[in-house]
């Protein structure tokens, strides 16, 4: 039986969910036959009218519960779950969009099952956990700002290539032993 310091927090976007992969599927619905195809991640120097689209599509609670598995944080999550640990969803909630949060509870309910706890915050460095699987540097950061002996998996991806910290293992599918190895030895603190 896992102790409550036993605590492994999981993310949703680009973790165990393809957020991007999804959008990306689902912004090529939209674009007309003379449009360049979009295929980089939606950020503040996208054009207007690619963003527009892509807030149009995360407003929909059905693009959310259908979001598909991601596998490296499905890798993870099945190791944590072999280790022992309390495996607890922690997600960013975006402040206008509450259909975000209802697609992510029914996603999880579908895919987790409806006993797995959820939290949803803006500041991710609030939630106690001892270990923390997040891909997003951001979020990584502030949670090790209270979490000394924290050990973070991060899968990889293009936008956390470059990321270091001396408490995270960056996950890129070739390295499961390594992973299994960083949790076993945070468990066994």
């Amino acid at each position: 039986m896992p102790r409550i310091e036993d605590v492994a927090l999981f993310d949703m976007d680009g973790t165990l969910c393809d957020y991007e992969k999804s959008l990306l599927e689902k912004l090529e619905e939209f674009r007309s036959p003379n449009e360049p195809i979009w295929n980089s991640p939606v950020k503040d120097d996208a054009p207007e009218y690619i963003k527009r689209r892509a807030d149009m599509i995360r407003h929909s609670e059905e693009w959310w519960t259908n979001l598909p598995k991601l596998q490296l944080g499905w890798d993870v999550l099945g190791i944590a779950k072999e280790l022992g640990y309390k495996i607890m969803i922690l997600t960013q909630g975006p402040k206008a969009n509450p259909f975000s949060w209802s697609g992510k509870k029914m996603w999880i309910d579908k895919h987790l099952g409806q006993d797995v706890d959820l939290t949803i915050t803006r500041d991710k460095g609030l939630v106690y956990g001892r270990v923390l699987v997040d891909d997003f540097p951001k979020y990584i950061e502030r949670w090790l700002t209270w979490r000394t002996r924290g050990v973070v998996i991060m899968p990889a991806n293009d936008s956390n290539l470059n990321f270091s910290h001396s408490q995270v293992t960056r996950y890129n599918g070739s390295n499961l032993e390594e992973v299994r190895a960083m949790l076993t030895k945070a468990r066994r603190r």
